[in-house]
């Protein structure tokens, strides 16, 4: 049985796939020709890139399973692919403390303005350091600050868990979840603290800094309305998907000052990011590496081919 890796797969989990007998093609097929290609395969893995839809669901009724590499599903029809009999497969865990740690390089970024200083330093550095260094000398320390974390799921449980190691206050918001238990600490050390989900205005009131980490689903999140409630000088970052912040709204928000900086990992037209905010001399970027690190990359190659291997044989 043949199984199409269209978006890349660690090494690891492509062995264990080939080690269960599986052929294993990781040659990308362009999503205009999956159609009439995708028939000769018994399941396909993918990331964000290839969007596999009801139309193309109905073109491959050979297809036994679709597996995602990391959380989101938004790029999946899964009812219809379950109605049709097809598994649909993710790896919720595996990049939850990779994408976590990505939300506190923003934070530090922007907390001590090194995007900032990275900008100017090459061109400003020789013949105007000491005006630089006066320039980027008030920064903030994240210990004794509150972070809002909207969506206190895998990954905001891991964002809340390093922040309490920093010794910050954590406020989550979830309409699905009342309380929350979160580990902290060295594994020789580990405390736990129980947190219980409060209101978006009772956040948004209180947060020095707000994460978030949920799905998008077809309107945002943080918008115009959002924005006025929150403390003036906010830091924002977004490593979950493009479309949760109205991205109007925030640019609006960072010229007028409420917000004074934010990290983006996620943008509404990938892979094609609007100028105003790629130029933006407050927003901290990154191109949505949120998963991509060496240890999630062999977690989700794992996860998925156990997964596979569980759901085909």
């Amino acid at each position: 049985m043949k199984i199409l890796v269209n978006d890349g797969i660690d090494p690891t989990g492509k062995r264990l796939l080939e080690e269960a007998g599986f052929v294993v093609d990781t040659n990308k097929i362009a999503q205009a020709d999956l159609a009439t290609k995708l028939n000769d395969y018994v399941a396909i893995c993918v990331r964000s890139a290839t969007k596999v839809r009801a139309e193309l669901i109905d073109q491959t009724p050979n297809l036994k399973a679709i597996a995602r590499g990391g959380v989101g599903l938004d790029n999946i029809d899964v009812e219809h692919a379950q109605s049709k009999g097809i598994k649909v497969i993710n790896t919720p865990a595996a990049s939850s403390r990779s994408v976590a740690e990505l939300v506190f390089s923003h934070l530090f970024t922007l907390a001590r303005h090194i995007h900032t200083s990275n900008r100017r330093m090459p061109s400003e550095g020789n013949g105007s350091f000491n005006e630089l260094k006066k320039a980027f000398s008030e920064g903030i320390e994240l210990t004794g600050r509150t972070i809002g974390i909207i969506g206190i799921g895998r990954i905001g449980q891991e964002t809340a868990s390093i922040a309490l190691g920093l010794g910050m206050d954590v406020i989550a918001v979830d309409p699905f979840i009342k309380s929350v238990n979160i580990p902290f600490g060295p594994k020789a050390h580990k405390a736990t603290v129980t947190i219980e989900t409060k209101s978006m205005d009772e956040m948004l009131a209180k947060a020095d800094m707000i994460s978030l980490h949920v799905p998008f689903l077809g309107k945002a999140v943080l918008g115009a309305e959002e924005f006025n409630k929150m403390k003036k000088g906010v830091l924002i970052v977004n490593a979950s998907r493009g479309g949760t912040i109205d991205e109007d709204a925030l640019i609006n928000a960072l010229n007028s000052g409420i917000v004074a900086g934010a990290g983006l990992d996620v943008f509404d037209n990938e892979p094609n990011p609007r100028q105003d905010l790629l130029s933006h001399a407050k927003i901290s970027l990154s191109p949505h590496i949120g998963a991509s690190t060496e240890e999630a990359q062999e977690k989700i190659g794992v996860e998925l081919a156990e997964q596979l291997i569980a759901a085909l044989k």
